[in-house]
């Protein structure tokens, strides 16, 4: 019965990201000239991992890429050849290469071989030349290269031992099946030692203790042979022994396979292999087990699936216990039911409340991944932009392992992309700018994350140059942004930069300076429920801060009232709520109307005029609240007839059920069955200049 390997696809694309993943960290890391053996060892294992699982899958163009990239990564390690700049930035680019291919692998599209020739002959002349490492030369007359002997006597053939360890069957490796794939390259003689068999009765099914002698009668390379050990490496001992038209000497004898420890002769890798090597040739099970292991403390995102640590699954699956014992506990308490058992169904009902939100908790921890996942992608972006713009910066990135809702690390990605950019073009200054301005050359970014409250929190600060207020304010007259300064503060002057169009950039350029996007970057925050404020001291840098709800599935609210109808207001939206009094009241002409809370005039929305509430209990504004809202830095009062609770409720999206529905963001199913749409405050903000005269006030 043949296997179907598909099966085993998504594992092994999952697990090759996360090798490329190891690369690209590593070779942004690895300066010309040094070279950290645990760093490059590291990177030659993810490319020897890819390179093995493409081969076994039949994706022979990834194969064949990985490989020569292994080549050349092989020669740095071990010192044949120097690590310059001109290999990382070459390795570099392979590893978005191979990105590409995998991508379009996985997603069955076309692969441009165009583009992989060119880089792969970029990687082929680099190594054609010398290297220039002191061992350059030997690597030219390597018996696996040239297909001759270190005496210069051609090679005629191979001698193996290979010698299994007793637990290479519990990894799923199959020795037969390797000496089967050997006998491919042409005849082979092959000795099977069984001296260590043990007796009958102490005979383990699960343990291998079989040797082989085997002698290969074909002038193929080295390298052939070693590809067919590469996923039993670190599960056997062996030596290969070129076979040569001279005498035998007593190099090519072959060794006894007790006395064979991986000698320097064996050509093959024998570090051992990292946890994320692709186990694509090993059976489902071990895959599983691999599946489940996830990051530490977190999950690993991959498309449509996502890794989970163990230990959540273990507190997942005793809160179910809990669960179904109160409710057998409550089943119980049903059975011939008389007042007197009142106290104790309270207490289990009680109980149910308690374990429901505990098991709510436990499944929203399945969805939320490191923020790293998010971060990783900055330290290639830094570098290549830096490079780019003559620029030197460095990457400090704190916060790594916080942890956010796996469906606001995909879509916090692009602003993020943006914002850094930005700090990159706008921020930081040029090298000989900043020793002018007494800095060092070097500018710093930092990437920061945490939680605060119901939130996580995210900073980009540069120790930059700073937002030039003047130059904002002029800018904003001159397009027509603001017809004059007012009384802006520095802050609100800062947030002009997020109207759209809005642009200081005095040339434009592929980073940024068109005038789009930071507009974008705003709307696409306020999305996903968050805001975003700038800070700055001129001179000495900036930073962009961005506040976002830990998960989009659920969300704390207020419930309010409005005639007959309930809508969710967030709680991280709401100020305050107050009661206003007659003298509070004004009338702006062509403004609508506002209330003076404390020293500012804000509008007000008239919930019920802006959704065609019918039968409000009152349209006097003295006699219902006001909820004082923020978003997208402006503040008004919605006025409203009740006040309702506060509570937790799940989000369902409405676009995906019915339609989009301007001013909100969602729907909820409250306790008694009915329906409650949820506020979306900036939306609704929008939606009431439609309905009314009014004219919002930016919040200091």
């Amino acid at each position: 019965m043949s296997i179907d390997m598909a099966q085993f696809h998504q594992v092994f694309f999952e697990e090759s990201f996360e090798g490329l993943d190891i690369m690209e960290s590593g070779l942004l890391g690895m300066q010309p000239g040094e070279v950290d053996s645990e760093e490059i060892n590291a990177i030659f294992r993810a490319a020897h991992s890819i390179k093995g699982g493409a081969g076994t899958f039949g994706f022979t163009d990834i194969s064949s890429f990985t490989h020569i990239m292994e080549t050349l990564l092989d020669e740095m390690r071990d010192g044949r050849r120097d690590v310059t700049a001109e290999a990382v930035e070459a390795l570099l680019k392979s590893v978005d290469i191979l990105r590409h291919m995998m991508t379009a692998t996985q997603d069955g599209d076309d692969i441009d071989l165009d583009v992989v020739k060119i880089q792969q002959a970029e990687l082929e002349r680099i190594l054609a030349s010398d290297g220039s490492g002191a061992a350059g030369q030997e690597s030219g007359s390597s018996a696996s290269d040239e297909g001759t002997a270190s005496t210069g006597e051609e090679i005629i053939g191979w001698k193996i031992v290979f010698n299994p360890h007793d637990t290479i069957l519990r990894s799923g490796n199959d020795p037969y099946r390797i000496i089967r794939e050997l006998s491919e390259l042409g005849e082979t003689e092959v000795n099977c030692d069984t001296d260590q068999l043990p007796d009958l009765k102490d005979f383990d099914v699960e343990s291998y203790h079989l040797s082989w002698d085997i002698r290969l009668n074909a002038a193929v390379e080295q390298q052939a042979i070693n590809e067919i050990f590469d996923w039993v490496e670190d599960e056997c001992d062996m030596a290969i022994v070129p076979i040569t038209d001279g005498a035998p000497s007593a190099q090519a004898a072959a060794p006894h396979p007790e006395e064979v420890k991986k000698p320097e002769a064996v050509a093959t890798e024998t570090t051992a292999a990292p946890s994320a090597k692709s186990a694509a040739a090993k059976p489902a099970a071990n895959k599983t087990a691999a599946k489940a292991g996830g990051a530490k403390g977190g999950a690993k995102s991959g498309g449509g699936s996502i890794r989970v640590d163990t230990a959540k699954i273990d507190s997942l699956i005793n809160m179910v216990g809990e669960l179904v014992i109160t409710q057998s506990m409550l089943g119980m308490l049903g059975e011939d039911f008389d007042m007197s058992r009142v106290e104790k169904l309270n207490e289990g009902l009680g109980q149910l409340e308690r374990h429901t939100r505990e098991l709510q908790e436990s499944v929203m921890q399945i969805r939320m991944l490191p923020i790293s996942f998010t971060f990783s992608r900055f330290p290639r972006l830094v570098h290549d932009l830096s490079t780019k713009m003559g620029k030197k910066i460095e990457l400090e990135m704190i916060g790594e392992e916080t942890e956010v809702d796996k469906t606001v690390i995909e879509k916090i990605g692009d602003p993020l992309v943006h914002l850094v950019r930005n700090s990159l073009d706008h921020g930081i200054e040029m090298p000989e700018d900043r020793v002018a301005a007494g800095k060092s050359e070097t500018g710093k970014i930092q990437l920061i994350a945490s939680h605060k409250g119901g939130n996580i929190v995210i900073e980009i600060r540069d120790d930059g140059k700073g937002l030039d207020r003047d130059r904002i304010l002029s800018k904003a007259i001159e397009k027509g942004v603001i017809s004059d300064a007012g009384n802006l503060s520095d802050k609100q002057i800062y947030e002009l930069i997020f109207e759209a169009g809005f642009s200081t950039a005095e040339q434009i350029s592929d980073v940024s300076g068109r005038g789009v996007g930071m507009d974008v970057v705003r709307r696409n925050i306020n999305e996903l429920g968050g805001g975003i404020e700038i800070e700055s001291d001129p001179g000495k840098g900036s930073a962009i801060i961005i506040r976002l709800p830990l998960t989009l599935a659920i969300l704390d609210g207020q419930s309010i009232k409005v005639g007959d109808e309930t809508y969710i207001v967030p709680l991280v939206s709401i100020v305050e709520s107050i009661q206003c009094k007659p003298d509070m009241l004004n009338k702006v002409a062509g403004k609508g109307e506002t209330f003076k809370l404390r020293e500012a005039y804000l509008p007000i929305i008239r919930m019920h005029e802006v959704f065609g509430v019918e039968n409000p209990i009152s349209t006097d504004i003295t006699e219902g609240l006001l909820v004082v809202v923020e978003g997208d830095g402006q503040r008004c009062g919605l006025f409203v007839d009740e006040l309702l609770g506060q509570h937790q409720v799940v989000i369902k999206s409405l676009e995906t059920n019915y339609k989009k529905v301007d001013g909100t963001s969602g729907a909820t199913i409250l306790g008694d069955g009915s329906v409650a749409l949820i506020l979306d405050i900036p939306d609704l903000m929008r939606l009431a200049r439609r309905h009314q005269p009014i004219q919002f006030l930016k919040s200091a």
